[in-house]
């Protein structure tokens, strides 16, 4: 089964209930319940130890970092994650990592509903102007969603000198201004 919703995918603010679905994006801190599921899902792309993975998710907030989860109806299934974390040189700004979808659901859309859902909750209760993110094989996916490159960021502040690993890494950086 295929799900991709027409726009607007959201009705209101978290949880985020997406019309005539069984799907909801939601800040991780408000539901510790999902830590656990978000933890092996995010552990299952990119592997980490349980504990250093959990504090991540424990230090989502209300400002950034947040964490936000796409889930099921009723939140037994965690379905997509992503990470909003602050960009120390840029206020209205914020840096995406982390995104992944469960394999089992790719393809199917939920990457491109769990990015909008972000954006939304970016604009709307972050007021933030720009979203930057990192990737190194995923630019077609973040371009066809408005993506556009740009030169590396760094979520730290401003560098006053050229990093070699910055010239010679794979990664993509890109933005999309809300």
């Amino acid at each position: 089964m295929r799900y991709i919703k027409p726009e607007p995918y959201y009705e209101g603010l978290p949880p985020f209930n997406v019309t005539g679905s069984p799907f909801n994006v939601v800040p991780i801190h408000n539901y510790p319940e999902l830590m656990k599921d978000t933890c092996a899902l995010i552990n299952a792309e990119w592997p980490r130890s349980e504990t250093a993975r959990m504090r991540s998710l424990e230090a989502s907030c209300d400002t950034l970092p947040c964490s936000l989860v796409l889930t099921t109806e009723g939140m037994c299934r965690v379905i997509a994650h992503l990470k909003l974390s602050p960009i120390t040189s840029k206020k209205k700004a914020c840096f995406v990592e982390s995104v992944v979808v469960d394999k089992s659901y790719r393809g199917q859309g939920f990457g491109k509903l769990i990015m909008k859902f972000a954006e939304d909750y970016c604009r709307v209760v972050l007021d933030l102007k720009t979203i930057y993110l990192s990737t190194i094989d995923q630019d077609g996916f973040y371009e066809r969603i408005g993506y556009e490159y740009c030169a590396p960021i760094t979520m730290y502040g401003p560098r006053h000198c050229e990093l070699p690993s910055l010239q010679n890494a794979k990664k993509k950086y890109m933005k999309k201004v809300l």
